[in-house]
């Protein structure tokens, strides 16, 4: 490890190596160390006998322009989902496709029984003002929640306690839909724009494409900081010194090595994952539970978006709940029977997935999703917590950050 550098990066998750990304092209001396034993961050997958399991039910929406800029999509091979949901309300199974994906189904969600055809007219204006106005109009617009702001747009309490809670919850990490509305307008912006899939070789490829132009001796693994201080950072194996810092760790770690910084509320997600020989949909749709049990916010058989995610003759299910606490996997799996109308006795449960910290809450006001990222002095902080709560978000507010730290070398 070098005794001093330009631009030291704590941190190895997507908004680390963003940041390291732009420096690297800019030209400007940097080192990134990272505290565990590999990058990524909170997008990770282990591999467990030929399945791949992601640390939580995650996927990749092909909208979120900050991707274009760091990785070519089209090399993770992306498997991708049907652009709708399976809704179990009673004995029946409602299909709805998003009409501004799948137009030759419009007639049919038209006809669905979540909601009326009211209800879904207006949310179908709702989605399309979000994907066609420009976000400087939709970050002016008036800030709610996301709850009252379903509201204000007509729709009823059956199609939002039937599918917009449900599923909003599990893009959330949010029961509630206390998120700001400027949140929930860049997310359905993405929906309506793109297409969401998972790589062939797990999310773990995502912060491996995006590490992949870096030169690996610039990156330290296996090596947490203790302290950071203008011009320098404190690890076990001695200090750097440098002119700017970017802490890019999740934000509970970040206020440890921040003080200065407001603690960020963190909202919690479980991911059970089973394996069966039947899969008990054939088709790579999300199913959420419209008859308001409020326990699974959803479930989907991700090997029939990417088959590479199970062995060949098996199928890998990946069921998600909101919510700090983690319910029995036996409850979990008598909500599968229910929600599926399949047996799942035989079904294996290969583990379940907790993770405390998964998304920054983002009540209102969060204005125009960019908080400030230069403290001062040379410090600066960078990941999701700074811009919207998602990937999109983590790698733009490393970008972002990196464009301030060269600003700031360019001045001193």
């Amino acid at each position: 490890m070098p005794a001093e550098t330009e631009v030291v990066i704590v941190g190895g998750g997507l908004a680390g190596l963003a940041a390291a990304r732009r420096l690297h092209r800019a030209g400007a001396p940097w080192r990134l160390l990272e505290a565990t034993g590999r990058l990524g961050g909170r997008v990770a997958t282990d591999r467990v006998d030929g399945y791949l399991l992601d640390r939580g039910f995650q996927v990749l929406n092909t909208a979120y322009p900050r991707l274009g800029t760091l990785l070519d999509v089209g090399r993770l091979g992306l498997g991708y989902f049907t652009p709708g949901v399976l809704v179990r309300r009673g004995d029946e199974l409602i299909r709805l496709v998003n009409p501004l994906r799948k137009p030759a189904g419009a007639a049919g969600a038209a006809l669905a029984g979540v909601g009326s055809p009211l209800d879904r007219l207006r949310f179908a204006a709702l989605t399309t003002g979000c994907a066609t106005l420009p976000v400087r109009r939709l970050l002016e617009a008036p800030e709610m929640t996301s709850e009252v702001a379903l509201r204000r747009a007509g729709l009823s309490d059956a199609i939002i306690e039937e599918l917009l809670r449900p599923f909003l919850s599990g893009v959330l990490v949010d029961r509630q839909l206390e998120t700001s509305s400027h949140v929930l307008a860049m997310i359905l912006r993405s929906f309506a724009r793109g297409r969401i899939g998972l790589p062939a070789e797990g999310m773990a490829a995502l912060p491996g494409a995006v590490a992949a132009p870096l030169p690996a001796d610039l990156i330290d693994l296996d090596t947490p900081v203790s302290e950071v201080a203008p011009g320098r950072v404190r690890t076990r194996a001695g200090e750097i010194a440098c002119r700017a810092v970017v802490v890019a760790v999740d934000p509970p770690a970040a206020t440890t090595l921040l003080p200065r910084l407001s603690r960020v509320r963190m909202n919690s997600y479980t991911t059970w994952y089973h394996a069966t020989d039947n899969p008990p949909v054939y088709e790579p749709i999300l199913l959420v539970d419209g008859d308001r049990r409020e326990l699974i916010a959803n479930t989907v058989v991700v090997s029939q978006a990417a088959p590479t995610y199970a062995p060949e003759g098996r199928h890998l299910v990946a069921t998600s709940a909101v919510g700090p606490s983690i319910p029995p996997e036996p409850a979990i799996r008598d909500e599968l029977t229910r929600l599926y109308g399949r047996a799942t006795a035989d079904w294996t449960h290969l583990t379940t997935v907790h993770v405390p910290d998964a998304l920054p809450a983002t009540p209102p006001p969060q204005g125009r999703l960019r908080k400030p990222v230069a403290l001062g002095k040379g410090l600066f902080v960078a990941g999701d917590h700074r811009d919207s709560p998602s990937i999109q978000g983590a790698l733009a507010s490393g970008w972002r950050t990196a464009d301030a730290v060269l600003a700031y070398l360019r001045s001193t």
